[in-house]
């Protein structure tokens, strides 16, 4: 499928002699790929080409969709203009009640004891917060970590949900080129207590390279592109050095694409790379045409359900995020915050077919998302009069409480699952829904 007008030809002439170049990949594989992924009759029954739907979008006016992206920018870049962080009481210090509350978990179900945690909340130093105050960027793709070490831990891997991929010191995840606030760094020196444009947490000093005011007056150069393909590859010759999401940003000039690396003394070096082939990157904010929004959210149809970008995929938040950042729309870390980064439409007090009749008359396709506490979907149109949606989606809740595990970005309506006999009607996504969130 070819991309009109925002392909930045240019910069792919010198792809095969480039020292750095972006190549297509894949992700690592994991255990993440190998849980059962059921399918449900919406899968089979309803149209699962995504340029079926996009076909009926109405394009935004490029005007409005330049200053949504200026917007995004700055909130891209805001680590590099404060001066100290400022997390609010109910956020700070999440993780260390979290594990003191109540038991917590190794994936084999053996309890970790105090011992652990009370470490893990020493080696934070959250007496030290904001005492480093320093700019930095991320090296290549990183886990956004709960805590300061690589450990996962569970609720209770016993119970639907509580287990693996729910790992609870998975935070989520920071692309290459992610701008930093570093607030101070561990007990053992080998992680950093950072803020990014949508979350704060844990990053391994290693992934990071500090950067200077001549560094950033060179980065933040006003010409942004974005990646358009998922799981690409930044290699140095044959030599991996990150894998780059769908939604990655690059600051671009004629010369190349740009990113950090760094030096012995921990500061970044700036670098430029190219890529193999025009189609995976494109200038921001891209047009919002059928042709593009078809191209981009096919790129994650099927990819795995991470909790927390856990092994380099996504959750529902992430796939929501990814998608509209080529678009120029910002959305944070999580489905209660994303729902809070639109215009609201409340479905409280309706029953199903209300529901679904506000959603058809207000949410527009590729431009809203429903919310429900703890999920949130991409609205796409309408089929047979039904509401279509698009999500990252981790299982159906059955009679018995436990879930029905799709466990995968799938195209569905909002009754997923509703032939089955055993799943329990009250606990449909229609039924919870809250709120359409429009853009």
């Amino acid at each position: 499928m070819k991309i009109k007008v925002i392909i930045l030809f240019a910069l792919c002439l010198s792809s095969l002699n480039a020292d750095y170049y972006l190549q297509s990949s894949t992700r690592e594989p994991s255990k993440i790929d190998k849980m059962d992924k059921a399918v449900v009759g919406d899968m089979e029954n309803i149209p699962q080409d995504l340029s079926y739907y996009a076909a009926k979008i109405k394009p935004i006016d490029y005007g409005k969709q330049k200053a949504q992206d200026d917007e995004y920018n700055k909130k891209y870049f805001n680590p590099w203009s404060i001066e100290a962080l400022d997390i609010n009481s109910r956020d700070f210090g999440w993780e260390a009640r979290f594990v003191k509350s109540k038991p917590i978990y190794r994936e084999d179900r053996t309890q970790y004891g105090a011992e652990y945690y009370d470490y893990w909340i020493y080696n934070s130093a959250m007496w030290k917060y904001n005492t480093v105050k320093a700019k930095a960027i991320t090296t290549k793709r990183v886990d956004l970590k709960s805590l300061p070490m690589s450990d996962a831990y569970y609720r209770d891997p016993s119970q639907t949900g509580e287990g693996f991929p729910f790992d609870y010191n998975q935070n989520s995840s920071y692309s290459i080129n992610m701008p930093l606030f570093v607030s101070h760094y561990s007990v053992d020196g080998n992680w950093a207590f950072v803020h990014g444009a949508y979350a704060f947490g844990w990053v391994e000093k290693k992934d990071i390279a500090l950067v200077d005011d001549n560094f950033i007056a060179k980065f933040k150069n006003g010409n942004y592109a974005i990646t358009i393909e998922d799981n690409l590859r930044l290699k140095n010759e044959n030599k991996p050095i990150s894998l780059v999401k769908l939604g990655t940003i690059f600051p671009y000039d004629t010369d190349g694409y740009m990113f950090a690396t760094k030096d012995a003394n921990g500061m970044a070096v700036l670098q430029k790379a190219h890529p193999s082939k025009a189609e995976m990157i494109a200038k921001k904010p891209v047009a919002f045409t059928p042709e593009n929004i078809a191209k981009i959210a096919t790129a994650f149809v099927n990819e795995p359900y991470g909790w927390g970008e856990s092994c380099e995929t996504r959750d529902c938040s992430a796939l929501t995020r990814d998608f509209f950042a080529p678009f120029g729309i910002f959305l944070r870390r999580n489905s209660s915050q994303q729902a809070g980064d639109g215009t609201r439409i409340s479905l409280a007090g309706l029953n199903k077919e209300e529901k679904k009749a506000k959603i058809l008359a207000n949410a527009v396709p590729f431009r809203s998302m429903l919310f429900v506490p703890g999920h949130i979907v991409l609205y796409i149109g309408e089929y047979n009069n039904e509401p279509i949606v698009m999500h990252a989606y981790w299982g159906i809740r059955q009679k018995d409480y436990k879930k029905l595990i799709t466990g995968r970005t799938i195209i569905t309506t909002t009754e997923p699952g509703k032939e089955m006999e055993n799943i329990r009607p009250e606990s449909q996504l229609i039924e919870t829904l809250k709120e359409i969130i429009n853009f």
